[in-house]
């Protein structure tokens, strides 16, 4: 299967939600509400699930959507004017799009894992988000447990993939990372434009030895004592979503390192946070597995239940990275 219309169906959803975040963020209106496990959500994370989910549902109508958000937040009476807000940011897109439609198609991304099911993170990393850093619009397509297709926009990022590479901050048009299994992994203008096929950085590539981790999330500690027993040097690069992802599959960094904080040694990792990066980076060279060195498995839940931690790299340094975890 070549999965050429999924393609093609999930970059025109995932552009059109990037773009109705960058609104949102433009004019300054979205103030968070607190989800019931207390993590902020925004009216770009439900507009930007409404939009996906409903290319999806008309695309693929028997494709389950895994999806962070429901409508639970919105739909409370005390929240009627947010809702209100996130119909309008919606209609700029689908300008016969109803509140009733706004509400359908965000909690059409309420679907259980299945043999072929998609999986959204509308915005991955909303704390970034709100504080002006990075974020990304997350998309992928699991079969069998197995990433066969990925989509991932980071608004705010810059990768300049020309022979000076660099990671820069705060484009104002971000990036497009689309991968097919088997066909590589590819970056272009989140505006537009011709694209380039991604890269991991390597071995020699000093200035690019470096490594990433979360602004907030990970063992800060034992990801440090990992980069310097692999002899890097340089300050780790804290950023949100998985636009560390996009650093890695860019060769902007060999490593990006995601373990359990002592606090909660037994969190196991959502599928949305990992399954686009996941396939964009495998594709462009690299390798991804958890901190025992097994596969991501994608087939169970929505966590990965039997992960835990995640290591992303270059490929050429994992099993040096996974050994010394082992000790």
């Amino acid at each position: 299967m070549n999965y050429i219309k999924e393609r093609e169906i999930a970059v025109q959803a995932v552009v059109e939600a990037a773009a109705l975040c960058q609104q949102v963020r433009s004019q300054r209106v979205d103030e968070a509400i607190a989800k019931e496990d207390k993590s902020p959500v925004t009216i770009a994370d439900f507009g930007a699930q409404a939009l996906i989910c409903r290319a999806l549902a008309a695309a693929f109508p028997q494709d389950p959507v895994v999806g962070e958000e429901d409508s639970n937040a919105l739909t409370d009476p005390a929240q009627a004017a947010k809702l209100a807000q996130a119909t309008e940011f919606v209609q700029a897109a689908v300008p016969t799009a109803t509140t009733a439609d706004v509400i359908d198609w965000i909690d059409h991304g309420n679907g259980a894992v299945a043999q072929r099911y998609w999986t959204l993170d509308p915005i991955d990393g909303t704390k970034g988000f709100l504080r002006g850093d990075q974020y990304a619009v997350a998309l992928a397509l699991v079969e069998d447990g197995d990433v066969k297709v990925a989509v991932l926009a980071c608004p705010a990022l810059t990768l300049d993939l020309g022979s000076d590479q660099s990671l820069g901050e705060n484009s104002s048009s971000g990036v497009l990372l689309v991968a097919l299994r088997g066909q590589g992994a590819t970056c272009r203008n989140l505006g537009g434009g011709p694209e380039r096929k991604l890269s991991v950085t390597r071995p020699e590539d000093s200035a690019h030895f470096r490594f990433v981790e979360s602004v907030e999330h990970g063992d800060k500690a034992l990801q440090q004592k990992i980069a310097q027993g692999i002899a890097m040097t340089q300050p780790a690069i804290q950023m949100d979503s998985q636009a560390k992802y996009a650093a890695v599959a860019a060769g902007q960094a060999a490593l990006y390192l995601r373990l359990p904080s002592p606090k909660t040694p037994d969190y196991r990792e959502k599928i949305w946070d990992h399954a686009a990066g996941a396939l964009i980076v495998e594709e462009a060279g690299g390798r991804v597995t958890d901190m025992h060195g097994q596969p991501l498995d994608f087939s169970r839940s929505a966590r990965l239940t039997d992960n835990q931690g995640v290591i992303v790299s270059n490929g050429t340094i994992h099993d040096t990275v996974l050994a010394l975890l082992n000790e």
